[in-house]
């Protein structure tokens, strides 16, 4: 697992690393040409700060820390992964649907949790047929953030983790604990609206 850890952490830094050599050519195309690539270069920011927080979670990972926990509005929470991924929904023709019923702070890693949302709504946009939605609410295990999609499902489950995000947050997911009770990442077919669901409960 530790060399798993390590080679996904190598290849994250290289990626992120070139992205911001091509956010800098884009500015100086922008300088050159006088033209306006800021959506562009924006992308590429949000997509270099995301493998930034990648690596903080394998660092945390890596040591068994302890999470920096901070209570956290979870329909603000949902609102920005929402407004996040809006530009690849509206490309892909995707209707993206937000159905928060939490509207106290929990307590949690923000900026990890965020980072799993935003992560599971672009996988359910490159498997939708039409439609993603994002829901929370508070159950008997605490709270559950979960996105459902109406593509065809995983073609196996569990399914194979190795190489991707959902080894990553699925470790996250275990380093949230209250009492003797721990976080956990659940995935599924058959959702709400019959294809798969990332289903991501904290205590």
């Amino acid at each position: 697992m530790e060399k798993l850890l390590d080679t996904l952490a190598s290849g994250i830094h290289d990626a992120r690393n070139q992205l911001m050599i091509a956010e800098s050519q884009l500015s100086e195309r922008e300088r050159q040409h006088g033209i306006d690539l800021g959506e562009a270069r924006q992308a590429i920011e949000n997509a270099a700060g995301r493998l930034t927080r990648l690596l903080a979670a394998y660092r945390l990972m890596q040591h068994d820390a302890r999470l920096a926990l901070q209570p956290c509005r979870i329909d603000e929470l949902c609102d920005e992964a929402a407004l996040t991924q809006r530009h690849l929904f509206h490309a892909s023709g995707l209707k993206l649907t937000v159905n928060c019923r939490v509207f106290d702070e929990w307590v949690c890693a923000r900026d990890l949790v965020a980072d799993m949302l935003n992560n599971a709504l672009q996988n359910a946009c490159r498997h939708a047929r039409g439609e993603v939605r994002l829901d929370a609410e508070i159950g008997a295990d605490g709270l559950c953030l979960r996105v459902a999609d109406d593509g065809p499902g995983f073609s196996e489950l569990p399914p194979q983790t190795t190489g991707s995000g959902l080894l990553l947050a699925s470790r996250l997911a275990e380093l949230h604990r209250r009492g003797d009770r721990q976080g956990r990442l659940e995935l599924a077919n058959g959702g709400p609206l019959g294809g798969a669901v990332f289903a991501l409960t904290l205590p």
